[in-house]
C-alpha cells in the first residue's frame, strides 16, 4: 500500500518571507529588503530576469521565480465583489 504523501511546499516557501517592521510587513525576498513588489514592478516595466539579476546581484533566478509563483497563489485566492 503506498504511504500517504506529505502536501507539496509551495515554490516560494522559505524564499518569500513577511517580517515585521521590514518594509512594512509586506512579502520580502529572503529576509532583504527587496520585496515581491518590487521584483513584479521591475518585470512589469521591462526588465529582462537577466537585467534584474545584474543590477541586484544579490537575487537569483530563484528568487525571481518564487516571487512571481507567490503572486500568481495569491491572484488565485483573492476574493472577488459578487456582481
Amino acid at each position: 500500500m503506498p504511504s500517504p504523501s506529505k502536501p507539496q511546499q509551495p515554490l516560494w516557501a522559505g524564499i518569500v518571507t513577511m517580517v515585521p517592521g521590514l518594509r512594512g510587513g509586506r512579502p520580502v525576498i529572503r529576509g532583504m529588503r527587496i520585496t515581491v513588489g518590487d521584483v513584479l514592478g521591475w518585470l512589469a516595466s521591462g526588465m529582462s530576469v537577466a537585467e534584474i539579476l545584474e543590477d541586484f546581484p544579490e537575487l537569483t533566478e530563484a528568487d525571481i521565480r518564487a516571487a512571481l509563483a507567490f503572486a500568481a497563489e495569491r491572484e488565485r485566492t483573492t476574493t472577488v465583489a459578487a456582481e
